[in-house]
């Protein structure tokens, strides 16, 4: 939902990260146990870690195309980065239209601290790290990172290695305070190890109360986005990062639809001659 802002942020300093925690990486992959959220979510195109029974996966998807519909296009370029064209959405969401700070694209994310069914531990049993890079260029500034799973309360799709595709939604809202749903969301983070969300930049915008964000996606750019989990003694034991390249589209010149156009003429005058002979 616009205006997004997760309760109980964690300041970047308490959550820092240890050197040379994580894995290595692998590239186009499957998260387990599939795609929980929403309906209509293909698995596939995740940059995942496993690592110590934890397993991250992050993707760029076209949230938006032609026609403002989602498509199961993540644009992977196989190495963690995803390729989308710069500029804002057609008409975007429809609980704010037209705003002109959605971009075509989304970032999805994957925790499961129990990818393998071995250690019992569920989601509530660590720390997580979402770190989100607002420069475009080639330095990175990361605003306010947060634990995406140790909140109040939060709409994600939540369920266990049994979950079917679409089978994880909780049905509570992103925000809202409500003390059925706190208590609502702090059972299901306790007694599930699967959480994920589709996430657009436009949620974390300045109106989200972070006026240092300040997002626009008609600016070219790469933004990073890392996801890590560590344990109560501060180890690291899973981290996974892409890289959401907007890039400029390419403009076509004025006489190439003519040429084509004239190209695409002489084609058919000489199918026609063939015909005829």
């Amino acid at each position: 939902m616009k205006n997004f802002k997760l309760a109980g942020t964690v300041p970047a300093l308490a959550l820092a990260l240890s050197a040379g925690a994580a894995s290595a990486l692998t590239y186009d992959q499957d998260v387990t146990p599939d795609v929980i959220f929403g309906s209509g979510n293909a698995n596939g195109g995740f940059t995942v870690d496993q690592a110590n029974g934890v397993e991250l996966g992050l993707r760029g998807k076209l949230r938006f195309d032609e026609t403002n519909s989602p498509q199961t296009t993540y644009n992977s370029n196989g190495d963690g980065t995803y390729t989308f064209r710069a500029g804002a959405a057609p008409s975007g969401f429809g609980f704010d239209p037209n705003s002109p700070t959605t971009p075509i694209w989304n970032f999805e994310w994957s925790v499961n601290s129990d990818y393998e069914g071995s250690t019992g531990n569920n989601l509530d049993a660590f720390d997580y790290l979402l770190e989100l890079d607002t420069d475009p260029g080639a330095g990175t500034t990361f605003v306010s990172p947060f634990d995406p799973i140790n909140v109040l309360q939060a709409d994600h799709g939540i369920g266990d290695n049994s979950t079917g595709n679409g089978g994880g939604g909780t049905g509570i809202p992103a925000r809202g305070g409500d003390p059925a749903d706190l208590a609502a969301y702090a059972a299901l983070i306790a007694d599930n190890n699967v959480a994920q969300n589709s996430w657009s930049y436009e949620f974390f915008n300045s109106a989200s109360g972070d006026p240092t964000f300040g997002f626009d996606p008609n600016v070219p750019g790469d933004y990073l986005i890392r996801l890590s989990a560590r344990n109560s003694d501060g180890e690291v034991l899973a981290s996974t990062e892409i890289t959401i390249s907007a890039v400029a589209p390419v403009p076509v010149p004025a006489a190439l639809p003519l040429l084509l156009a004239g190209l695409g003429g002489l084609g058919l005058v000489a199918r026609r001659k063939r015909k005829a002979a």
